[in-house]
């Protein structure tokens, strides 16, 4: 399967659009936000990705308090603090922010998941942690190259994606 993974979009909808439309063009069949998504009009952008969609919040998502209500309306799954995909043949991926940062740590060596996924230093990320894959999609916004990532569970692969 291939999964496209944004972070910290911090209100800005059209970039995230845009990362979104590269992604799915790339072939994603799903879309994660790791949280800061900053702004409703993020949240209805993933909604209207044209394929399904997960979000977690981030810590400065706490100033949006309807971004929950917001996603159900847009069709799109919400977790306050994660959120989790069943990739079939017993893998589970799960997407935080980062900010909690021993929620990620605990994540990471649970042993549970065969992907971390987590956004919130603005930094990319492709590790191995024994036989959890983490992975950070780096930024949509406040980051140089601003960044997506496409992650290829059936190759075990991650293809990072710049844009303007």
């Amino acid at each position: 399967m291939k999964i496209g993974l944004v972070s910290d979009s911090h209100g800005k909808a059209d970039r995230q659009s845009r990362a979104v439309r590269e992604l799915v063009d790339r072939g994603a069949e799903a879309i994660v936000h790791c949280g800061d998504l900053g702004s409703s009009e993020c949240v209805r952008a993933l909604g209207a990705a044209g394929v399904p969609s997960w979000a977690t919040a981030g810590n400065m998502d706490r100033h949006s308090p309807h971004l929950g209500e917001v996603a159900a309306h847009s069709g799109v799954t919400f977790g306050c603090r994660r959120v989790e995909l069943d990739l079939g043949d017993g893998r589970r991926l799960v997407a935080v922010h980062g900010h909690d940062e021993a929620l990620l740590e605990a994540l990471i060596s649970g042993g549970r998941f065969a992907y971390v996924c987590h956004g919130h230093t603005h930094r990319r990320r492709d590790e191995h942690v024994g036989p959890v894959h983490v992975v950070n999609p780096g930024a949509v916004q406040r980051a140089t190259p601003h960044s997506a990532a496409l992650l290829d569970t059936d190759s075990d692969t991650v293809t990072f994606l710049d844009f303007d």
